[in-house]
């Protein structure tokens, strides 16, 4: 069976390589990513993640599709995927000192279509203006939910962790796994060869 990630991500598409999976065609859905009014986050990235999921299962009827998205929240407040240095400016400082949470989707469609949402709590240090200068000087911070991505620079500010780290970088491997398993997708099988 084949397997389409419905993800233009780079970093979805290194993780799966981490753990053997290299999908057969990376086709990137194109949804509307905007919250809808009253929507929590962990709603907003179950619908992103079954939305790019169904979005890809129509163009591609036999293989199993992965579709998945991760919003960061501070409180009920839903944070941009940061697209210019004031936006993420403004979820660094608030973000700074403070524990937030990371919302990722996870949706598989096959024969049938499975769900999962993975919550991990993450808490900043307290930033100097030096240092958010300096985070986005480095500009890693582009495109990426809350402004920050915590596989760069951003590591240097995370005090603690409670949940799943591949989650939070945009593919909780774990629940991934099970799912590909459970649709009978070989996981691990070929991790040799990918590393050869």
């Amino acid at each position: 069976m084949q397997l389409v990630l419905a993800s233009g991500s780079p970093r979805r598409l290194d993780l799966l390589r981490q753990v053997g999976v290299s999908p057969d065609h990376v086709d990137p859905a194109d949804i509307d990513e905007h919250p809808q009014p009253g929507e929590t986050p962990r709603a907003l990235a179950a619908r992103l993640a079954m939305g790019k999921a169904e979005a890809i299962a129509i163009r591609h009827p036999d293989a199993l599709v992965l579709g998945a998205d991760t919003v960061v929240a501070c409180g009920r407040r839903i944070l941009p995927k940061a697209e210019n240095i004031d936006e993420a400016r403004d979820c660094l400082k608030l973000l700074s000192g403070r524990r937030h949470r990371v919302y990722t989707g996870i949706a598989l469609a096959g024969p049938s279509i499975s769900l999962r949402v993975v919550m991990s709590s993450v808490t900043f240090k307290r930033l100097s203006q030096r240092e958010i200068n300096g985070y986005l000087a480095t500009f890693d911070w582009q495109g990426k939910a809350g402004g920050y991505a915590i596989q760069g620079p951003a590591a240097l500010f995370i005090r603690a962790l409670s949940g799943s780290y591949s989650g939070v970088v945009g593919l909780p491997l774990f629940e991934t796994g099970q799912m590909l398993k459970g649709a009978g997708y070989p996981v691990l099988e070929n991790i040799d060869n990918e590393q050869d």
